[in-house]
């Protein structure tokens, strides 16, 4: 699944510019013992309920965060070790980097640790707390109940983090070559630096590799819930973390409390991780269709056309403008594509994402070579990013091993959504040739005892599409589905929805929620802002 770019440095930098197929592993159905645990045989079962007893004695030793971590008091920070390996919980181990901040209401009103996953996967969640320290309203009565946690899963950030290749050479390889090949020559060479890519992971961290599954880091999850003190998990998952999230419910479902899953991953098997990146190739075009459609409304304020075919046309010259001549040397089509894509990500980009577009349009390149520029403004961060998001996926599922249903499969749905297609495809290839043997993939399903999961998804999610909610809603039948209809937004919890704000709080804070979905009008719709700001 591909991820978005760094929004924070994007979304800062933007707004400065203006204004100035294996098989299946058994799934959890089996018995419990009076802890909790699953009375599993396998030698991962054992060695996750070992970890965990160690984890729960020893806890975590919170102290003030480092400096270089970012993270201001009140948030306080610690590691929780795991085994690399659970087949062997008595071999190697690693640090798990996790955060938090207390409760905002009294000791009689708090109910634990709200322990989150971002998405990514290679996404950091250690900036969580942030939300309490930043006092989001949409969290306020959330906040007073639990602490907030975060942490960085294993391979990202400060936990045993994954690389690929060298971060500076990664950052300095702008402008990239454009994503869409224009002959067979640009094919070959994409298969060879995608080749030189997974060689390269494995070069650095082969030893790690083995060990980047899902299942991994949902064992991870456990021992952390165990650390925390906590006997039941509450877990709030986003983008990738609601497959994280679902993976935990299959192998521990009794340590399942609550668990709010936001813009759904489809956990078929079918579907990780091959064919969903098709499937959100279809989604990103249409959520891409819906964005040209209001720039083109708004033709007196961007003036990039007034119908999204006059919107399209302009964006087919741009790029065929930066393929030969890249906006300040840097941006070219691939840039152009990596920064719009936040776009069909998120509705609260479209008018600065227009805004940008319109300024470059009237003779101001800066505000689109500064935005651009802002996802690798941590060269470091981004290339562990990358390399942990490529890490998980191929490390989670089988991938076609052959080109040539690679470039079958791409070719015939680049002419119907060629937004995203073919940059997808670049970013996945790595996996057709990943040097580490694949270990069998989660059926997610059901487990005996799980409690009431509430699922929240927009109706035009490009990221996650529909579709996936609604899978998982049927495979976890204790699921209640909260849709945002007539938006596109990935990641719903963190908009200002009343509709769907109250819910989340009233089943995290009190254990309620609807007896039947529920679908809610969308939240506001973004207003245009102009190229100098307001």
């Amino acid at each position: 699944m591909t991820r978005s770019a760094s929004l924070g440095a994007v979304g800062a930098l933007i707004a400065g510019a203006l204004l100035a197929g294996t098989a299946a592993a058994t799934p959890a159905a089996a018995r419990e013992d009076r802890d909790g645990h699953r009375r599993g045989s396998t030698a991962e079962e054992r060695g996750v309920r070992a970890a965990a007893d160690r984890a729960a004695k020893a806890g975590v030793d919170w102290q003030d965060c480092p400096a270089d971590w970012g993270l201001p008091a009140p948030v306080r920070c610690g590691y929780v070790s795991v085994p690399l390996d659970y087949a062997r919980p008595d071999g190697r181990t690693i640090k798990i980097a996790v955060d938090r901040v207390a409760n905002t209401g009294g000791k009689g009103e708090r109910q634990g640790a709200l322990v989150h996953n971002p998405g990514g996967p290679g996404a950091s969640g250690l900036l969580f707390p942030m939300h309490v320290i930043g006092k989001n309203p949409v969290w306020a009565g959330t906040a007073k109940a639990y602490d907030f946690v975060g942490f960085d899963p294993r391979g990202v950030g400060r936990s045993a983090p994954v690389s690929c290749q060298d971060p500076q050479e990664a950052a300095e390889a702008a402008p990239k070559p454009d994503h869409v090949p224009g002959s067979e020559a640009d094919k070959q060479a994409g298969r060879k630096r995608a080749k030189a890519y997974a060689d390269g992971c494995f070069a650095r961290s082969g030893d790690l590799l083995p060990h980047m599954t899902t299942a991994d880091t949902a064992r991870d999850l456990d021992v952390i819930r165990a650390a925390l003190g906590e006997k039941q998990l509450t877990y709030l998952g986003v983008s990738y973390g609601t497959y994280l999230g679902a993976v935990y419910a299959t192998l521990f479902p009794g340590h399942v409390r609550r668990m709010v899953l936001d813009s759904v991953v489809n956990p078929s098997r079918d579907k990780i991780w091959y064919r969903a990146n098709l499937d959100q190739d279809v989604a990103f075009e249409r959520r891409w269709a819906d964005w040209k459609k209001w720039v083109a409304g708004h033709d007196a304020v961007y003036h990039l056309g007034g119908t999204p075919a006059e919107v399209q046309a302009r964006w087919d010259k741009l790029r065929a403008v930066a393929a030969k001549n890249p906006v300040g040397g840097t941006v070219g089509p691939a840039e152009l594509t990596d920064l719009f894509q936040n776009a069909p990500y998120y509705d609260f980009m479209w008018a600065p994402l227009a805004a940008i577009w319109s300024a470059y349009a009237s003779g101001n390149e800066q505000p689109l070579i500064t935005a651009a520029g802002a996802a690798g403004a941590d060269p470091v961060a981004a290339e562990n990013a990358d390399a942990a998001y490529t890490a998980v996926e191929c490390a989670d599922a089988a991938w076609p091993t052959s080109w040539k249903t690679w470039d079958r499969d791409n070719t015939r749905l680049h002419r119907q959504a060629p937004f995203m297609t073919w940059s997808n495809a670049w970013k996945n290839l790595p996996c057709a040739t990943w040097p580490v043997k694949r270990k069998p993939t989660v059926e997610v399903g059901t487990g005996q005892g799980l409690p009431p999961v509430l699922l929240v998804q927009s109706a035009r999610d490009a990221a996650a599409p529909y579709e996936g909610a609604v899978e998982l809603h049927k495979r976890l039948k204790s699921s209640r589905l909260i849709t945002e209809r007539d938006a596109g937004s990935h990641g719903v919890t963190d908009l200002v929805n009343p509709c769907v704000n109250d819910r989340v709080e009233a089943y995290l804070v009190r254990g309620r929620t609807d007896a039947e979905d529920v679908t809610c009008a969308p939240h506001a719709a973004p207003e245009p802002v102009p190229a100098g700001g307001r």
